[in-house]
């Protein structure tokens, strides 16, 4: 079996340090492990298939003959080196949140839409944890038929935080035995013996970013872009797994029998379920281990056509680490095949084949600009274009790869600076 160099971004982190564990425990075909963070953690070792290997800091030169990169760092480190990833040559697996809404950019649960991953450009993103768990949960019950809203409630474990989070609810419990002051650090309040009725902050009408990313992300994941999602996240003095209650309504009646042989049968799914003999999900249970596990299923009682239940899974691992493996396995499945053999990546340049028109005059609307470079060539197709004018538009001043609320003068200017630069010539 051919082997792979595997980088791991962020490695010392608690998702970093998962993903390296994960990929021992399922044998991934790994012939160099390339394990990266900030300088301050430059030159620690890791402990890796009976040895060591050292961490390296993270910088542009760092990715080069790297195949596929292991994202598990904050959003500006990933938007800082995707550019020198992609540009490497290889893909990148990110678990940050700054690539997930990119429409140019898959996101994947593999047990959900795992054919998405042959779109990628050289970036794939991880969804939230709370998101692959629900939706690993919920997806056999869309095959029976379409989830047309769901409501959702998370209870979501410190361990979410990062490794402060344990450390924090440890040392609160202890100090609050000894009858000393709390004092919250990565909290916003006392996490022992609390909960904290928000995660993220404020995005949209009284929901939090992080109740936002079960609707926004689950369309995307599920193939749903009409799904409506109410979502209440909490913070619960839980080390690891995190839960989730989930109410599913759909437009025909669908029975809590047909929902319990579903996801019996769903892949990623253990079925929990015995009311009468105390038989169902629970954090404890699910900690350190990659299958959701869902019970509590039942109909719900303010909807004919909807279902209840409630799902348990490690975040960390199937929601982040695990999660992120899987989506490099579905790569390697893919004949070995890293970069997209049939599409550009970003900064690889365009060719068309006669020079554009300068003198034409670009339009005010986007979707003219699209119009404008398919008469320049008809050798690629729309979606190519789109991903033209995303890189144009990121040139033009808007500096994030999600387009959707950028300018036309972004765009235009964009444009003329890739002319320029020559970035779009001519055969």
């Amino acid at each position: 079996m051919k082997q792979y160099t595997v980088a791991v971004l962020g490695a010392t982190g608690a998702v970093g340090q998962e993903m390296i564990k994960i990929l021992q425990e399922r044998n991934f075909p790994v012939g160099r492990l390339v394990p990266l963070a900030s300088a301050r953690s430059a030159g620690k070792t890791i402990p890796f298939r009976g040895g060591e290997v050292a961490v390296a800091e993270a910088c542009d030169a760092a990715f080069e003959g790297v195949d596929i990169v292991l994202g598990a760092a904050e959003n500006d480190i990933a938007e800082r080196f995707a550019p020198a990833i992609v540009k490497a040559g290889a893909v990148f697996v990110d678990n940050s949140s700054a690539f997930r809404l990119n429409p140019d950019v898959p996101l994947i649960v593999p047990e959900v839409n795992p054919e998405d991953v042959k779109k990628h450009r050289g970036i794939l993103s991880n969804p939230n944890c709370s998101t692959i768990i629900a939706v690993t949960a919920v997806n056999a019950l869309n095959s029976i038929a379409p989830i047309r809203t769901m409501t959702v409630s998370t209870y979501q474990a410190v361990s979410g935080a990062g490794v402060a989070g344990p450390r924090e609810l440890t040392e609160q419990v202890e100090a609050l035995r000894n009858g000393e002051t709390v004092v919250p650090k990565v909290f916003s309040y006392q996490i022992a013996y609390n909960l904290i009725p928000q995660i993220g902050g404020e995005q949209f009408e009284g929901y939090t970013s992080e109740e936002m990313k079960m609707q926004n992300e689950g369309r995307k994941i599920m193939h749903l872009p009409e799904l409506k999602v109410s979502c209440t996240c909490v913070r619960v003095p839980v080390v690891r797994s995190h839960s989730i209650s989930v109410s599913c309504h759909f437009d025909v009646p669908v029975t809590a029998e047909q929902a319990r042989q579903a996801i019996a049968g769903a892949p990623g799914c253990r079925l929990v379920d015995d009311l009468k003999n105390k038989r169902y999900p629970m954090p404890l249970e699910t900690s350190d281990q990659d299958i959701v596990f869902v019970g509590r299923i039942r109909p719900d009682l303010t909807d004919d056509n909807g279902i209840c239940l409630w799902c348990c899974g490690d975040q960390v691992r199937k929601g982040a680490a695990t999660n992120a493996v899987q989506i490099a396995e579905l790569l390697v499945k893919e004949g070995g095949r890293t970069m997209s053999e049939d599409i550009p990546c970003c900064d690889e340049g365009f060719i068309f084949s006669k020079k554009p028109n300068e003198e034409e005059k670009v339009e005010s609307s986007a979707q003219r600009v699209i119009s404008l470079l398919k008469t320049v060539s008809e050798l690629y197709p729309e979606e190519e274009v789109c991903y033209l004018i995303s890189k144009a538009a990121r040139l033009g001043g808007y500096p994030k790869l999600d387009t959707r609320y950028c300018t036309d003068d972004a765009v235009a200017e964009g444009l003329r600076k890739m002319i320029a630069r020559k970035e779009i010539r001519s055969r």
